[in-house]
Formats: C-alpha cells, sequence, structure tokens
C-alpha cells in the first residue's frame, strides 16, 4: 500500500497562483444554490412575519447570502416598503438587513 501525503506532496512544487485557484475551487463546491419557495410556504411565513411583528416575539431568519445559508434570531424591528427589506435587532443589539427576497425560512423562537 502507497502512503504519501497526497496534495500536500505536490504544493511545494506549484506556483503561488496555482495553489490559489485550486483552494477557491474547493470553496465553490460548499456553494448552495437558493431554493424556490411555493405559494403555501410564502403564505406560512408571511402569518409568522405578522404575527411576530404585531407581538414583538423573537425569530430565527434564514436566508441566503453569499451562496451560503446563514441564521439570524432576534427581533424585527421594521419592514422596509420601498427597498423590501426587514430590519431585524438580534441579541447583540446588531442591525441586519435582510432582503424578503432571500428569506428560506422564518420561525417563532421560544
Amino acid at each position: 500500500m502507497i502512503r504519501d501525503r497526497g496534495r500536500i506532496k505536490w504544493t511545494s512544487m506549484m506556483l503561488p497562483e496555482h495553489v490559489k485557484l485550486l483552494r477557491d475551487w474547493v470553496k465553490e463546491d460548499q456553494y448552495e444554490q437558493q431554493k424556490e419557495m411555493d405559494e403555501q410556504q410564502l403564505e406560512l411565513m408571511n402569518e409568522i412575519l405578522a404575527e411576530a411583528i404585531e407581538f414583538n416575539q423573537d425569530v430565527t431568519i434564514t436566508y441566503y447570502r453569499n451562496r451560503n445559508y446563514e441564521i439570524v434570531i432576534g427581533k424585527i424591528h421594521y419592514w422596509d416598503e420601498l427597498s423590501h427589506k426587514l430590519h431585524v435587532v438580534d441579541r447583540f443589539a446588531e442591525v441586519h438587513r435582510i432582503s424578503i427576497d432571500a428569506i428560506a425560512d422564518i420561525r417563532l423562537t421560544e
């Protein structure tokens, strides 16, 4: 059985540009595609969103940003109708502006 170091063995003989391209290529494999939402999911998210705004409840929002899904937990400060964005203040008092089109899931946090 051949036991070698795999990629590590060859990186010393490669140009730095090639190593960077290989690292970027590995990152691209981890990218996620944005999923399409159907009518029922959108209606359910709309109801949860209205309830969270009305009763000032914490929500967990999963949204698509920079080719990956991210999660924010906090309270919805307000809804900007002109830019179609939610302004969410998380537990660390940091403001997140999330586009409605990028939201994949909204859940009430207990």
